[in-house]
């Protein structure tokens, strides 16, 4: 058995210098030829994979969205029936996407009003659904919370957890201790 990393896929190089790029310059500021000469192909060579720029911003953002909320749900299933299991492996896995994905982030709060109607509105579905995901195991752990207050609390954390972009650098791994206990304080406020 190989433990060598399988090697991205040419559309995936190609989402993730999108993405790199549309979260330096905006959406608009780049051209299909700047995306493909930073995989080595030229920018009509994009057409192959895909329609234009509005399908890769598509399938950055609803992607993002479908990773988080399938993650969410194997965390919950692996740790079922120890609600602080699974909150903090929920804790764990959205740290390491804010720390891995800090593009996605910044793409989805520049550009996400640039989705076509239908492509956003799955996004902000499959967002309700991860926040109902991580609301239920907070109340499953601290069952005095209102649901109300629960929402506010994974939202308040959705907020900390995501402005990675903006934050200096203290080291991967002091970041995600820091980040952790930061995550676990705010909702052991709750009780």
């Amino acid at each position: 058995m190989s433990s060598r990393a399988v090697a991205p896929t040419r559309r995936e190089q190609i989402l993730s210098e999108a993405a790199r790029l549309f979260a330096e310059r905006g959406f608009h500021g780049v051209g299909v030829d700047e995306i493909g000469a930073a995989v080595g192909i030229s920018g009509p060579g994009l057409y192959r994979h895909f329609a234009g720029k509005d399908a890769m911003l598509a399938e950055l953002l609803v992607g993002i969205s479908e990773r988080l909320l399938t993650g969410g749900r194997h965390r919950v299933a692996e740790a079922a029936g120890d609600p602080a299991a699974v909150l903090a492996s929920l804790i764990d896995g959205h740290i390491d996407f804010a720390l891995d994905d800090r593009a996605l982030i910044t793409l989805h709060d520049r550009e996400l009003d640039r989705l076509r109607p239908d492509d956003r509105k799955l996004v902000r579905q499959l967002q309700r659904q991860y926040v109902e995901l991580w609301v239920e195991v907070v109340r499953a752990l601290h069952p005095t919370a209102q649901e109300s207050q629960a929402r506010v609390a994974v939202h308040a954390v959705f907020g900390l957890l995501n402005s990675t972009p903006h934050l200096g650098s203290l080291g991967r791994e002091a970041t995600e201790s820091l980040l952790r206990r930061l995550a676990h304080g705010a909702f052991g406020a709750l009780s």
